[in-house]
């Protein structure tokens, strides 16, 4: 179902530019404008991508794009506050992960797109790959038999020109854990159905990140009935391949690359009769979280991974964040 939507785009990223490039794949979405904090950004980012409005004040942006729906890629310590400002212009929005700095402003974003009647959904795309949602369905089916423990290496050397913001700006939301482990607690908490119950995590700098921020991170989270899962998150694991690995009493599963955007992955099952290559379509992870999305929009179905989901990640990642100040488990 074709549905017309106008987008504005409220951070100058990379993310949005590949974001942009999945949503030009969608019949009836127009990306139509980019705000920015910065003039010469806006600009380069409008022409790059062929947006006719750039702009760096988001009221007065808002005011003028029409838009129906905002995609929010700015550093996180703004989510918050730009976020509000779209839902208060009538704008369905979907925003980075993570959804922001607190748990108190990300229930605000929730509460108030509830009620202004807009979807807010958090772009944890990986829920978006054909891997992940067939992880899920072999969890739910029973085919493992009960999953009791999961290790998860989230592992990858932080790409050049990410190296910043994230590395030294502990007032903007830097490290690796709101960076990485948020995102494999929302992929945890989609796989197993289940919700996380406490963490304990451990974390330093390799010495990539500075500020006292973090830049690799080991934890355990337990999730209801009583699921481990043991996680790594790194921005200084050279060459590494992300691996989710589940264990149930009947069979083991892995994916090897599903926890890349890239959505290309090998997904093994191993039971009593063997090994067995499970075989996967190729998938723009981004393009079906953008689907989803507008569907939603539409007033069909929900969006992939709504505005609670977000929040309910973020309080994983600050629960991580705790434990490793103070040295012991953080109940969730």
């Amino acid at each position: 179902m074709s549905v017309e939507m106008r987008w504005g785009f409220v951070g100058a990223s990379d993310i949005a530019g590949r974001v942009i490039e999945s949503l030009r794949k969608i019949e009836g979405a127009q990306p139509a404008g980019i705000c920015s904090g910065s003039e010469q950004r806006a600009r380069e980012f409008a022409q790059r991508h062929g947006l006719a409005l750039a702009g760096t004040d988001l009221r007065s942006w808002l005011e003028q794009g029409g838009f129906d729906a905002i995609y929010i890629s700015s550093t996180n310590q703004l989510h918050a506050q730009q976020t509000l400002a779209a839902l208060r212009h009538g704008c369905h929005v979907l925003c980075e992960k993570p959804l922001a700095m607190s748990e108190q402003d990300a229930r605000d974003m929730v509460r108030a797109a509830a009620e202004a009647g807009r979807v807010l959904a958090t772009n944890h795309h990986l829920r978006g790959s054909p891997a992940n949602q067939r992880l899920r369905e072999l969890v739910a089916s029973g085919e493992l038999g009960e999953v009791h423990s999961v290790q998860v290496s989230h592992a990858v050397y932080l790409p050049r020109h990410l190296q910043g913001w994230r590395l030294d700006r502990p007032d903007a939301g830097g490290g690796v854990l709101l960076d990485i482990l948020v995102h494999d607690a929302d992929v945890l908490r989609f796989v197993l159905q289940r919700e996380p119950r406490g963490v304990i995590s451990f974390a330093t700098s390799a010495g990539m990140a500075r500020a006292g921020l973090e830049d690799n991170a080991m934890s355990v989270l337990e999730f209801e009935g009583g699921v481990l899962a043991q996680c790594h998150e790194s921005f200084v694991a050279a060459h590494a391949q992300s691996r989710l690995h589940l264990f149930g009493t009947r069979a083991n599963v892995y994916s090897v690359g599903a926890l890349s955007q890239a959505g290309s992955t090998r997904l093994v099952l191993r039971d009593e009769s063997g090994e067995q290559l499970i075989e996967l379509p190729p998938a723009d992870v981004y393009e079906n979280t953008l689907r989803a999305f507008t569907q939603a929009c539409a007033g069909h179905g929900a969006p992939l991974c709504t505005g609670a989901d977000g929040l309910a990640s973020l309080r994983v990642a600050l629960g991580a964040l705790e434990s490793s100040r103070l040295g012991r488990r953080v109940e969730l």
